[in-house]
């Protein structure tokens, strides 16, 4: 009678943390709050005082009234001056995201991979010429040997 043991809930909490992909969600997840800061200051310090320059800084006082008055709480407002604020600042995140780190990190993995590509290349060039060489020294003694057995 053979009983099925289950894994007790330590013992699945253990393999779980184990897996290496919990450590790299992990890892990630604390760059991730590093690079946000990064992100964070360009966008703070340079990018938002270059916006500023051309337009406003602060978009959340614009908004539009649907009944006759808004004053006060009275009437319905549309924020949509904190809306476009908020797209505004998601696009010039991802625009220095992309520009200032992934776009540069693409193009160094694409010189490293065309890197080692072309030492491939070398080695499958150097592999071919040697089994030709080898082709040729097995063809010259074929030849001998068939010379050779005709003679006798």
């Amino acid at each position: 009678m053979s009983e099925n043991k289950e894994p007790s809930v330590w013992q699945g909490f253990k393999a779980f943390l184990m897996r290496g992909n919990v450590v790299d969600l992990a890892v990630a997840v604390v760059i991730g709050a590093a690079f946000t800061n990064i992100v964070n200051a360009v966008v703070k310090g340079v990018i938002n005082p270059l916006v500023g320059a051309i337009g406003t800084k602060n978009l959340d006082h614009y908004s539009s009234c649907l009944t006759g008055t808004c004053k006060g709480d009275e009437g319905i407002q549309i924020l949509w001056g904190s809306v476009l604020g908020a797209g505004l600042s998601f696009v010039i995140t991802a625009a220095v995201v992309y520009f200032l780190m992934v776009l540069p990190m693409a193009k160094y993995l694409a010189r490293v991979e065309a890197r080692r590509k072309a030492k491939e290349g070398t080695q499958e060039v150097l592999e071919v010429s040697e089994l030709e060489v080898l082709k040729e020294i097995r063809d010259a003694l074929v030849a001998q040997r068939g010379s050779g057995h005709d003679q006798r």
